[in-house]
């Protein structure tokens, strides 16, 4: 599976073995997962994935069926949550709407009995930290969504929890006012070296703001790695197609750092499989070079061209298998198209329980088409 790649060696949470049903349903099985000091850590998938389950038993709201929770090197699987130092951001800031700005950030301390002259020093950096200076007195119910998500920040920081979950904090945000609360969230974790735990459904989200990468299906740990290692080298079909668009073709490892697939020999840069193994090969849409077709490794015909703004999307029919090419060339429907592809992009992966489920575009138009009609329904 591969260790967690914290910033920070010193482990600060230890999942071992930790299994969750509901009703009959097994929602998490046999998760095994180490969490670093002053980590970016992101739990990454699908809904109905297992990763804001696991974030519920991190917290204390949830009590696994099987397995240990470890905190610093002791098991706290039945101490409640506000005995766990850690704190929590959901996607409804749940603040207080009777009171301002500066009363929901000191909320935490006031509990405490914390002394006002330490109040006022701490509201004042956390203010200082979420860029909300001047806006003390302020009503919450008059703030945007973005300067909300910063107070319920705020707020969960004040008590300095060691560390500091967020489910899917950015939800509710306009896409622009979502990037920018990706960078500020990375720059807040970076100054405080709080230990960010962070759940997304959103792959670009994940990418840019995280440290480690936990992706997750079906209940269960399909990789861990840095955004690169997961983008660059997933484990399996279900990575690659989850993490950025892949063609992902059935292929046969012949021997080490040789590959055969749509019917061609390539050379790769993998090895270690038996001889003969089946495989799958993912290659990414912007790793495909469109040739000359006296040089092609691959020729096919075009089949849609979609401009993106700064590529096109091209999909090339190759031997009844759709492929997706990422392009800034002009190409057109109908065109024949020859495509070159280095070694060194060439990924091999263990067949796995995901395999032959995607890469193949052949039903990309026809899905889009299909969701439309689902939002008519449900907009209804």
């Amino acid at each position: 599976m591969g260790e967690s790649v914290g910033m920070n060696n010193e482990k600060l949470i230890e999942l071992r073995n930790i299994s969750k049903s509901f009703d009959g349903e097994q929602i998490l099985k046999s998760i095994n997962l180490d969490i670093h000091k002053k980590e970016f850590i992101t739990l990454l998938g699908p809904s109905g994935c297992g990763k804001t389950t696991t974030l519920r038993i991190i917290a204390g709201f949830v009590t696994p069926d099987e397995g240990e929770v470890i905190f610093e090197g002791k098991k706290i699987n039945d101490l409640p949550p506000h005995k766990r130092n850690v704190n929590t951001v959901f996607q409804r800031y749940a603040l207080f709407p009777h009171l301002n700005v500066y009363e929901n950030i000191a909320f935490g301390l006031r509990l405490a009995k914390t002394p006002d002259e330490e109040i006022r020093t701490r509201v004042s950096e956390m203010l200082s930290l979420v860029n909300l200076r001047g806006f003390e007195k302020r009503d919450v119910t008059s703030l945007s969504g973005g300067q909300q998500q910063r107070v319920a920040i705020a707020r969960a920081l004040i008590n300095r929890p060691e560390v500091l979950l967020l489910d899917e904090p950015l939800g509710a945000l306009d896409l622009k006012l979502r990037k920018d609360m990706q960078v500020e969230l990375k720059r807040m974790q970076r100054e405080t070296g709080i230990t960010f735990i962070y759940v997304t459904h959103d792959q670009e989200e994940a990418l840019s703001m995280s440290d480690t990468v936990v992706v997750m299906a079906n209940g269960s740990i399909q990789q861990i790695g840095t955004p690169e290692k997961i983008y660059n080298e997933p484990e399996n079909a279900f990575v690659a197609d989850f993490i950025g668009e892949s063609n992902i073709v059935n292929g046969t490892m012949i021997k080490d750092y040789t590959v055969s697939f749509a019917k061609q020999v390539f050379t790769c840069e993998d090895a270690g499989f038996e001889p003969n193994e089946p495989v799958d090969v993912v290659v990414r849409p912007e790793d495909i070079d469109i040739v000359p077709l006296d040089k092609a490794m691959l020729t096919g015909q075009v089949t849609a061209v979609t401009f993106k703004g700064d590529y096109y999307e091209v999909i090339v029919d190759i031997d009844h298998f759709k492929w997706m090419i990422e392009t800034t060339d002009r190409v057109e429907v109908g065109q024949t198209l020859g495509i070159s592809i280095d070694p060194y992009e060439i990924q091999v992966m263990k067949k796995s329980e995901f395999s032959g489920m995607f890469g193949d575009y052949s039903t990309f138009s026809d899905e889009i088409e299909h969701l439309s009609d689902v939002e008519t329904e449900e907009t209804k």
